[in-house]
């Protein structure tokens, strides 16, 4: 997301802020949480201090949920149809991305919106939050802001545990959000004063402390999977979990082998259990419960995860030119869109759709070719040239590309083209790129002799 340089509403020094005036959840799923979590539209100038929303005019669209909102700012003092003049062209946007099939008659009625609050509250009304779950969310970040303004640890001590009745799951997703904010925005400032106020939140709330087990879980469980490696099996898995002493080791399990704990795993623990007697069977069933409770609180969590990765990789796909979509987007791939787009790229291959699978074949290109090494891309240019010669001619021009890196990564190349003895192209590929290699060599060590 571009920052633009705006004039501080109060000192009107120049600063950047992140502007964004059309919010498509539709075409961008995490246009959203930008809004929510105030990661656009919101300044703060190094000058002055101030800190505030920006007075911007906004368009939110969800077309799963048929919501069409505007919101124009009173403070502007635009006459209606100066507003309906600024406010149009991102409408259109809207309809021109939407396929006609999904062009209904909301679309025709916006809800115009006489307060930013409002609007919030019909975009969080739709997925179920009431005004009273708002209060609640309110209390919580006038407790941050009040927090936030105090210095001494000794008064923040005191703040939190008057208000310890709010700090718990619900208060550190909202305090995190924040702090992501603060620091993806380039407040550095405030970012480093909200991770000196969650260290305090850990050590003395009662939540916290569960939190901070809670992690030092993870990393025990993470060490334990990774030294078994290979050797893990669902019994091995199962005897890990049963040993466990506390619920948020057996938590850590699920959370890093959810993919174990299949039907063959719950059948094994419920013949132990079926052996098991008195107290050992009942601990075992207990055991179990968790378990079971546990693996429908992740399944539950990848289910929206997917849900919004399916969305954004839609939207992409239904942009005309999807290189140059992909290639903008490129920040907002995650390793569940990356997952759903070569999944999606299978079924289409099934499904023999075959403008679909262009579409997807290049987008998995553009995103090969954004995560490989640039050692790749500069050698996949020298194995283009005609012969050794005008290899040498194009690493003198620029001799500062001969690194130690360029010169192992071809080495592991040919490597892997002489596994594949019986595959002409490979062992043809290898030979070219044994070319590049001898070449990057001799100029390699030409530069250590000096």
């Amino acid at each position: 997301m571009a920052q633009t340089q705006i004039a501080c509403p109060r000192c009107r020094q120049m600063i950047a802020a992140h502007v964004e005036q059309l919010f498509d959840v539709t075409a961008d799923p995490g246009a959203k949480q930008r809004l929510l979590g105030g990661q656009s539209n919101h300044a703060h100038c190094p000058h002055c201090g101030y800190q505030g929303r920006l007075a911007t005019p906004i368009v939110y669209h969800d077309n799963e949920k048929e919501l069409l909102l505007t919101f124009f700012p009173s403070e502007l003092g635009l006459p209606l149809h100066e507003q309906e003049r600024m406010i149009g062209p991102l409408i259109k946007q809207i309809t021109d991305r939407l396929p006609a099939e999904k062009r209904k008659g909301y679309l025709l009625n916006p809800q115009a919106n006489l307060t930013y609050e409002s609007m919030i509250e019909t975009i969080l009304g739709k997925d179920g939050v009431t005004p009273e779950m708002l209060k609640s969310q309110q209390e919580r970040v006038q407790f941050i802001e009040r927090l936030m303004q105090v210095t001494s640890k000794d008064v923040r001590t005191e703040l939190i545990k008057d208000n310890a009745r709010i700090i718990d799951e619900q208060f550190f997703a909202l305090f995190s959000r924040i702090a992501q904010s603060a620091l993806g925005s380039g407040q550095e400032q405030m970012a480093r004063a909200l991770i000196d106020i969650q260290t305090q939140l850990l050590e003395e709330t009662e939540y916290g402390k569960q939190l901070k087990e809670s992690v030092g879980e993870m990393e025990a469980v993470q060490h334990q999977l990774q030294d078994a490696g290979k050797d893990l099996t669902r019994e091995k898995l199962l005897d890990f979990v049963l040993e466990s002493k506390t619920d948020a080791r057996i938590r850590a399990y699920v959370s890093m082998a959810r993919g174990g704990m299949d039907y063959s795993f719950f059948q094994t623990l419920s013949e132990r259990i079926d052996k098991a007697e008195g107290e050992e069977k009942t601990r075992l069933e207990g055991i179990r419960e968790k378990l079971l409770g546990f693996v429908a609180e992740v399944d539950k969590q990848m289910e929206a995860r997917l849900k919004q990765a399916t969305g954004f990789i839609e939207s992409l796909l239904a942009e005309p030119d999807i290189e140059q979509a992909v290639s903008a987007n490129l920040d907002k791939f995650t390793q569940d869109a990356v997952e759903v787009a070569q999944q999606m790229l299978q079924q289409a291959a099934e499904k023999n759709e075959y403008e679909r699978m262009g579409k997807l074949q290049k987008m998995i290109q553009v995103l090969q070719a954004a995560s490989a090494p640039p050692e790749i891309a500069i050698i996949e240019q020298l194995m283009q040239l005609p012969d050794a010669a005008t290899m040498e001619q194009a690493l003198n021009q620029t001799p500062e590309i001969v690194t130690q890196e360029l010169l192992d990564t071809l080495a592991g190349l040919i490597t892997q083209m002489e596994q594949q003895p019986d595959n002409p192209e490979a062992q043809a590929m290898g030979e070219k790129i044994g070319e590049v290699y001898k070449v990057a060599l001799k100029m390699s060590m030409k530069k250590n002799m000096g």
